[in-house]
This record gives C-alpha cells, sequence and structure tokens, in this order.
C-alpha cells in the first residue's frame, strides 16, 4: 500500500510540473504552481521558511520522500530505471558508495552558490535541470502538435485552438538540455538512482537528515536468509546483504518502499527507527563515522575548486524571409547590450540572477516571446529580455507570478508601471529619420510610456528619449523598422526600483 500511495502521489506531481512548463496559457498556474515552489532549491533562493520546515520535517519523519514524490527530476529517473530494469531483465545489485564524487559535487555546489557562480548551481539543480529539458525539448513538440490542432480546427470552422511561434530561443541552453538528458538518463536506465546518489547536491543534503528519520526501512537480521530479494529491488542499490553483513545506507535510501514486503520471512518493515543505527549490526555505526570523515576531506578538496572556464561560441545564420516578393527582410538579431535586462519585479540585476536557478519556468510561458536563457557565460541558462520576437507589454506580469525562487517578486500590473528595468538609447547612424532615408517615427508614435518624442534638429528629425520616464518594455526596440540592428537599442538598468 505504501508504494501504490508513493507512486500515485509521484504521477501527480511529475505531470503538474511537467504541464507547468508546456502550458502557454498561462491557466494552470493557478492550479499547478505551488508545486514548483514546493522545490527544495526555490524554496531556499526565496527564502520560503514554511516550504523548507516542511520538507526538512518531511525528510526527519519519513526519509527521503521528495526524491521519490516531490523532485520531478527524481520522478523522471524512476521512469527510466523501471524501462532498464524490463529491458534487461538484471536486477539491482549494492554498489558501494562514491563518497569523494558526492560529497565533492556537494561542497562544489555549496561553494559556487554562496561565490555566486550560478553556471555550476544551474547545472547541477535538479528542479532546474529538468525544466530545462522540458522547456527546450518536449515544449517545441507540444507546441508543433498544438499548431497542428490550430489548422485543422480552422479548416473545420472552430477557433478553438491557436498557434504559437515555435523558435529556437538559446542553441547553449538546448545543447545542455540534451547532454542532461543523456547523462540522466544513461545513469538511471543502468543503475536507477546512481544520480541522485552520486551527483545530486539536493539529494545529498537530504541524505544528512535521513539518517536519522524516525521511519525507515529496517532489517532484522535474525529472520535474513540472504535471499537478496531486496536487494535486487533497491534502485537506489543501498541494501548489502552479504555473508560478513546486512546493511541499508539510509543517507542513499529514498523511501521508494519498492523492498518492502519482498523478504520472505517478513525481515524487512519499514516502521519506526528513531534513534537507531542503520541496522542491528554494529559495523553500520563504523560505516556511519567513514561517511563523516569522508565528507570533511571532500570539504578540503572541493573548497579550492577552480572557478569554471569557456568560451561561449555560437554561430548564427541570418535567413532571409520575403514581404510580398518584393523585398528580402532581415530578421531582427539582439544588441549587445551594456547591462542584461531582466523582468519587471525584479529589484536589481544582481538580485535577480542570484536567486534565480534557470529552471526557465518563466521561459516556457512568457506569451510575449520575450524571455530567454542567456547565451552569456556568466548568466548561462538563467532568462533575459530581448525583443526580436515581441515586447513585454504592461499588462502582462505572468512571469512575476510564477518564478517559484523570489527572483522576480510577484507584482501587479499597476506596480509594473514603476518598475524601470531598462533604457532606451537612439543610434543616429541608424535611425531612417536622423539620416534622411525616410519618414519614420514609429518609436515616438507605439511608446506607451510617452518617453521618446521627435526633435526638429538642423539635419532634421530624430527621436529623444526621456530617461526617468522609460520603463524599458522594449516596444520601440521590436517596432524599428531598421534591420537586423534596430536603431533603437533598449539597455538594463542596474537598480529597478
Amino acid at each position: 500500500m505504501l508504494k501504490k500511495i508513493r507512486v500515485a502521489l509521484a504521477w501527480i506531481f511529475w505531470i503538474g510540473i511537467t504541464l507547468l512548463f508546456l502550458d502557454f496559457t498561462g491557466t494552470l498556474h493557478a492550479y499547478l504552481g505551488w508545486m514548483a515552489k514546493l522545490q527544495f532549491l526555490p524554496a531556499i533562493l526565496a527564502v520560503n521558511v514554511a516550504v523548507i520546515v516542511f520538507l526538512v520535517l518531511l525528510t526527519l519523519v519519513f526519509g527521503r520522500v521528495y526524491c521519490s514524490v516531490i523532485c520531478p527530476l527524481g520522478i523522471f529517473q524512476d521512469g527510466i530505471s523501471w524501462l532498464g530494469t524490463h529491458k534487461n531483465k538484471k536486477p539491482y545489485r549494492y554498489r558501494k558508495e562514491n563518497k569523494w564524487l558526492r560529497y565533492g559535487v556537494w561542497v562544489l555546489f555549496v561553494v559556487c552558490l554562496i561565490a555566486g557562480v550560478h553556471v555550476v548551481v544551474t547545472l547541477l539543480a535538479p528542479y532546474s535541470a529538468y525544466g530545462r529539458m522540458v522547456q527546450n525539448l518536449l515544449q517545441p513538440v507540444y507546441l508543433w502538435g498544438n499548431n497542428l490542432l490550430a489548422t485543422l480546427s480552422e479548416r473545420a470552422g472552430s477557433y478553438t485552438f491557436y498557434e504559437k511561434e515555435v523558435w529556437l530561443k538559446s542553441v547553449p541552453s538546448l545543447l545542455i538540455a540534451i547532454g542532461t538528458l543523456v547523462v540522466v538518463a544513461a545513469l538511471s536506465f543502468k543503475g536507477g538512482r546512481t544520480y541522485c546518489n552520486s551527483i545530486c547536491p539536493v539529494g545529498t543534503t537530504l541524505s544528512f537528515l535521513s539518517r536519522f528519520s524516525m521511519f525507515r526501512p529496517m532489517i532484522d537480521e535474525s529472520q535474513c536468509v540472504r535471499c537478496h530479494s531486496c536487494e535486487r529491488k533497491c534502485k537506489a542499490q543501498c541494501i548489502e546483504i552479504s555473508p560478513e553483513r546486512v546493511h541499508i545506507d539510509h543517507s542513499r535510501c529514498v523511501s521508494c518502499f519498492n523492498c518492502i514486503d519482498t523478504c520472505p520471512k517478513g525481515g524487512l518493515k519499514y516502521r519506526f527507527a528513531w534513534g537507531r543505527c542503520a541496522n542491528s549490526t554494529p559495523s553500520a555505526h563504523g560505516e556511519a563515522e567513514k561517511g563523516r570523515r569522508a565528507f570533511l576531506n571532500g570539504t578540503a578538496i572541493a573548497v579550492g575548486a577552480a572557478a569554471l572556464k569557456g568560451i561561449e561560441a555560437r554561430a548564427q545564420e541570418v535567413a532571409k524571409k520575403t514581404d510580398g516578393g518584393f523585398a528580402d527582410v532581415l530578421p531582427k538579431q539582439a544588441p549587445q547590450r551594456d547591462i542584461p535586462l531582466t523582468p519587471p519585479g525584479s529589484a536589481s540585476v544582481k538580485i535577480f540572477y542570484q536567486k534565480c536557478t534557470g529552471c526557465q519556468l518563466c521561459v516556457a510561458e512568457c506569451p510575449n516571446n520575450v524571455l530567454r536563457p542567456s547565451g552569456n557565460l556568466e548568466h548561462l541558462m538563467q532568462p533575459e529580455m530581448s525583443f526580436e520576437k515581441g515586447w513585454c507589454r504592461p499588462e502582462c506580469t505572468r512571469c512575476s507570478e510564477l518564478c517559484p525562487a523570489g527572483a522576480i517578486r510577484k507584482i501587479s500590473r499597476e506596480e509594473k508601471t514603476e518598475y524601470h528595468v531598462g533604457t532606451a538609447r537612439v543610434n543616429v547612424d541608424l535611425c531612417l529619420e536622423a539620416t534622411g532615408k525616410s519618414k519614420c517615427a514609429k518609436c515616438a508614435e507605439s511608446c506607451p510610456a510617452g518617453a521618446i518624442a521627435m526633435v526638429q534638429q538642423e539635419a532634421g528629425r530624430r527621436p529623444v528619449i526621456t530617461e526617468e520616464i522609460c520603463i524599458g518594455c522594449g516596444k520601440c526596440e521590436y517596432l524599428c523598422p531598421v534591420r537586423p540592428i534596430s536603431a533603437i537599442t533598449v539597455n538594463g538598468r542596474t537598480q529597478h526600483i
């Protein structure tokens, strides 16, 4: 019964979180948004005390239930490992803990989190890794299916569905998502929860608490006949049945309950075990001591880990589109911005990138195609604003309603107008009016804040921007007819409010 309850809850969480990343209408967040806020690392960064206390108590009482029920990447691994056991027909075997890798990665993660090296943090965070896989790999397929239904329904005279543009938002983010999928799937297919117990920093953090959980799988050694039934079912590979000892490593046990009731003698039960060591064998305490020593040694070594180095390489071919058969119109390209643009609701650029986990939920649900994963190495995979596909409409506050990490504070439509996230700047050498090539004034006519005015000068008219009024919505940059780089560019502000 415990396993059935766990599987049912896991399905609910996995489907709900996946739909959050796929839903482009924004309707599901009102019902399922709490699932994203229940994730461990976003709750830490958002200082969501209620969620943190809940997850800590949950682990101290029931063990690492979070990893098997709430974490979407953990549930995804369960699905892959299920395919692996049915495909290979091979049972699991006990595998000794790789302490140096496990605690070394954890220390590296914590050091990078404190030092602000968010490339490593976003790469290793399990919820963020799963979100990137869905946003980069599954959402385009979902949107293509939606567009097919929209085409068919339109031909039938129905407008139940509407088309949504599918476009490549970031090449580096796509490649990282593919790499993450390959690594996690390969480890899960062969070794069950190898990624959770060797790499995942959240799993390692919860393992410190699960050693002392009130309820744990416990083996009565006097009843054990060394049949290995429980060991073969353990996808965490943490049950050791040998002639020398019977042992469960509760720091790696993810409370999946696969081993419960597998013992033909009834010697393995999930029961109250507060204050007890891992098993009735004295060797278990020695193993815990070894684990603590390995953790301290790993800490000393990992603190001096070298900073991540890399060179961003992004080649983008400019595809031409035909406008009515008369002219070739180049698509817009993102300009070089002095300061990156972060969404309204973020207090500043620094605070936004400190709190953002790079899960890309806001990117997946942005209705205006303004948010996309950054290709800059410093903020790799974290979102930024750009206006090649749309502009940030004043009435839209969806990203602030979605963010589970507190990087974007929830704001109202009225509050959004008070956020000055950027300032527009005119390149007079490209401006059609300033160079006398054509009459334009689209930027001044369309500015929702009234920050742009056309001023007559000796060489002709040119747009002039009042920086105190400009809110950085990007409408002027988006509507500017100059290609491929707009004559007007919005640069971010370091402080928004």
